[in-house]
């Protein structure tokens, strides 16, 4: 019995494993949803805007490593799908878009709607066709597939509604998604050359990123041979942080004194699997070597010593017997005592004694220490990324995830459904700016509507602070940052999710404790300090200099007393 585009579509995503697609209806996608109704074997799942869809459907094949599916219908629809699958893309996570396309005869008649969605996608996935005959399928939507898969990253289909819906007479060419991958390591002269570089090595440091994903073991024994400290890119934290005797925290703007200082005082850096790509931050004076799985990234952000194709955990399994065992340690001793340090100091801000204000840093540390050792986080850009970076204590079980290469505000909440319907039985918490949670507020809907048990902490301070703080960083008052916010545990307790609101710092345990005892979703709105300075590691000249001026132009004002309290405290002591 011959099939539709539609039927068959749904049939082979039901084969490849997808049990959730992400979207919002609309006639152009009526084929497709109609089938999902009659099917039952996928759900759909409704949200209010489609950039939050495609968020959720990154977020949950970043968790599961599965392919994820997202949908939009014609024209405006699919577009609001771009900023998700960007963010996706550059995650390097399988996720399929089907992008509804308007009838097919009208197109290139400037129709209704009438966007060019080969065009619109084209630069944020590895595949994207237009499938406009049933001869097409199952081959392109299959071959779309294996892309997703394959190179880990988006592939799209556009499909007008009346083509879903022709008959397809010919599937011979039907095959299952292909999943198995193969072991990828560099050549034996290679790793020759590198066992090398590190036997001569007097201070080498591993930079560990995101492709250290099932590596945490192997990496250890790696730093423990050759006595090396490990500093982490921010997608890296939750891949090696844990267990880590060796672990000198993160590099970068938002890391700490004593990750950058393992970077820049050592000798050769080792980077596994990490694109980390701000220049700035790579020693002028060290050898570096980079092992990744995709040839072309390496060398892309420094000078390389050598630059190496290859897994990470099949790499450093093949180093190791290649490797002397190291017995000068006085460079990891030194990186550790530092990290001790530097630790003590960022723990002496998480506290809620000494005022009345919420510190943000005590908050994460308090939503660290009482979630379950599963949880799974999702952190907003900004100073929550910051807070998730420092105060987040990474477990085995633990996963923190946010827009981390894309850089999007309001990318936690609807990752935060994602991960709430990959894994309904784990406790999922939202680490949400109040710029980040405003601007795409309204799927909570979405969470109301599923009954998602959602914890969303609302850091607010009543401004985009990060920005603030960049523009304070070059002497500019900050401009255009301030947000007037609403009572944000009001507004979910009339939507009909339990709001709690915390303006004390003695209060901040208890709604915490109470928030995550709770059977359901919940939105805690906490007010914290809205002088918080998130100081990067290191601070140069200018930066010292912009903040001066900043400063002395708030003091002339009258504006500048508590937020030198800060400053005496933050930036100083650096």
């Amino acid at each position: 019995m011959a099939k539709t585009i539609a039927a068959k579509l749904v049939e082979i995503l039901v084969h490849a494993g997808v049990t959730h697609i992400h979207g919002v209806v609309g006639d152009s996608l009526n084929g497709i949803t109609d089938e999902l109704r009659k099917s039952a074997r996928i759900k759909w799942i409704h949200y209010r805007h489609e950039e939050a869809a495609a968020f959720a459907a990154g977020a949950e094949a970043q968790l599961t490593g599965k392919l994820a599916v997202c949908a939009g219908s014609c024209g405006p629809g699919n577009m609001h799908l771009i900023n998700g699958l960007y963010d996706a893309h550059r995650s390097n996570v399988p996720v399929l878009a089907i992008a509804a396309q308007i009838p097919s005869e009208q197109i290139g008649r400037s129709y209704f709607q009438e966007t060019r969605p080969e065009s619109l996608f084209r630069e944020c996935s590895y595949y994207c066709e237009t499938i406009s005959s049933a001869r097409q399928m199952p081959g392109v939507l299959q071959i779309a597939m294996q892309h997703a898969v394959g190179l880990k990253g988006v592939a799209v289909i556009c499909l007008s509604g009346d083509v879903a819906m022709q008959n397809i007479e010919h599937v011979e060419l039907e095959h299952p998604l292909f999943l198995n991958y193969p072991s990828i390591r560099p050549a034996d002269a290679d790793m020759q050359q590198l066992a090398s570089l590190i036997n001569q090595s007097k201070k080498t440091t591993l930079l560990c990123g995101a492709g250290c994903k099932d590596a945490h073991d192997a990496v250890v024994l790696l730093a423990g041979k050759i006595l090396s400290p490990i500093v982490h890119s921010l997608r890296g934290k939750e891949h090696v942080q844990y267990d880590n005797p060796y672990d000198v925290g993160m590099t970068g703007l938002i890391g700490i004194a004593s990750g950058n200082r393992a970077v820049m005082d050592s000798d050769l850096l080792l980077m596994l699997g990490t694109d980390f790509p701000y220049k700035e931050w790579y020693p002028p004076g060290s050898r570096i070597v980079q092992i990744d799985v995709r040839p072309e990234r390496l060398g892309r952000r420094c000078k390389l010593e050598l630059g190496l194709v290859g897994d990470v955990k099949e790499s450093i399994n093949a180093l190791l017997p290649l490797l002397q065992q190291k017995t000068d340690s006085s460079f990891l001793e030194k990186s550790q005592a530092r990290y001790k340090d530097n630790r003590k100091n960022l723990d002496s801000h998480a506290t809620g004694e000494t005022s009345k204000l919420i510190h943000p840093e005590y908050l994460t540390k308090v939503i660290s220490e009482q979630a379950k050792a599963d949880a799974i986080f999702t952190a907003d850009v900004g100073t929550p990324t910051v807070w998730a970076a420092r105060y987040l204590e990474m477990k085995a079980g633990r996963r923190l995830i946010g827009s981390f290469n894309h850089g999007s505000m309001a990318s936690a909440m609807p990752q935060a459904i994602g991960a709430q319907l990959a894994f309904p039985d784990r406790q999922v918490i939202s680490l949400s700016g109040d710029g980040g949670f405003a601007m795409m507020m309204g799927d909570i809907l979405t969470i109301y509507q599923y009954d998602l048990p959602i914890k969303i902490v609302v850091y607010n301070n009543c401004s985009l602070g990060f920005v603030a703080m960049e523009m304070k960083v070059i002497g500019m008052p900050p401009f255009g940052t301030d947000l007037k916010n609403p009572d944000f545990a009001k507004m979910a307790d009339a939507i009909g999710i339990m709001g709690i609101r915390v303006e004390n710092s003695e209060d901040v345990l208890a709604a915490i404790e109470k928030a995550l005892a709770y059977d359901g979703p919940v939105l805690i709105d906490v007010l914290t300090n809205p002088t918080e300075l998130a100081m990067p590691p290191k601070i140069n000249f200018d930066q010292a200099k912009g903040f001066g001026i900043y400063m002395i132009k708030q003091t002339l004002l009258g504006d500048g007393a508590e937020v030198w309290d800060t400053l005496n405290s933050n930036f100083l002591n650096k």
